[in-house]
């Protein structure tokens, strides 16, 4: 029986050659990603190639910072200039497209302001917008920027992000300064809210990033899995109540996400 990780080989090319060299770091880089960490050994094993040359080509990687290591020695895991053009080819997707009839679903279904927003380093840009039609509301926000860790659709997607990315986007113990009093500060805390969202699948903000609205947002993820935008609905926090009430929305934008997803994966369905 074959190794189901280990590549079937094309036609070889010269020996240390550039094609062969060349071929070996992107297959490298499709195994770093696939695996999330990668030793020395077992990358060399993959390719079929000597340790050595396993070596030197994870070192390569790494001064490029397509790899990183979190201690000398220790196993290779995908660095940010990997997630820097995942994030450059997710911005090619005409994600607003995509998403604009759930946000319409969603917004019909809850009768509260549906947003659409990607990551832009610590902010989230907000892309698109069905508003409410209520007479109190939350207005319109395409085009506004808000801190990540402030806000749901921002807390959404940086949930989706490995521990890696999380630590070099937010390196020091304090977090960048929002708008309002009752944002978090300190990167512990946001740790330990996005294990939380890890584990129930949404984020919430209670007057985080703007006095008086609440939102609750799940994180719009590829068909890989990685997370491309964040799905949320708004609403005045004076209406709601509590966070228990904005929670109640959070079947609503999971199923949004659900849908958004089956969209990508289908693409006629996407016109």
């Amino acid at each position: 029986m074959s190794n189901p990780g280990r590549r079937t080989p094309a036609a070889p090319a010269p020996a240390g050659s550039v094609s062969t060299s060349v071929d070996n770091a992107l297959w490298l880089l499709q195994l770093v990603e696939e695996h999330q960490a990668l030793r020395v050994a077992e990358a060399a094993d993959l390719l079929g190639v000597a340790r050595s040359t396993a070596h030197r080509l994870l070192t390569a990687l790494r001064r490029r910072g397509f790899v990183m290591q979190d201690r000398p020695n220790g196993a290779y895991r995908p660095g940010p200039a990997l997630y820097e053009i995942g994030l450059a080819a997710a911005s090619r997707i005409d994600i607003r497209r995509v998403a604009r009839p759930v946000l319409e679903q969603i917004q019909d279904m809850t009768q509260e302001t549906a947003s659409l927003a990607v990551l832009e380093g610590m902010m989230v840009r907000f892309l698109d917008c069905v508003e409410s039609p209520r007479s109190v509301r939350v207005g319109n926000r395409i085009g506004v920027v808000r801190p990540a860790h402030a806000s749901a659709v921002g807390k959404a997607i940086l949930a989706g992000l490995p521990d890696a990315e999380l630590d070099r986007r937010y390196p020091g113990p304090e977090l960048p300064p929002a708008t309002t009093a009752a944002a978090i500060t300190e990167v512990d805390a946001l740790r330990t809210e996005i294990a939380a969202i890890r584990t129930q699948g949404y984020a919430l903000n209670w007057e985080e990033s703007t006095d008086g609205v609440c939102a609750v947002a799940a994180a719009l993820r590829d068909t890989v899995g990685q997370p491309l935008a964040g799905l949320g609905v708004a609403a005045p926090s004076s209406r709601i109540g509590s966070p228990d009430g904005i929670r109640a929305f959070a079947p609503a934008v999971l199923r949004g996400a659900e849908m958004v997803l089956e969209r990508l994966r289908t693409p006629d369905r996407s016109t």
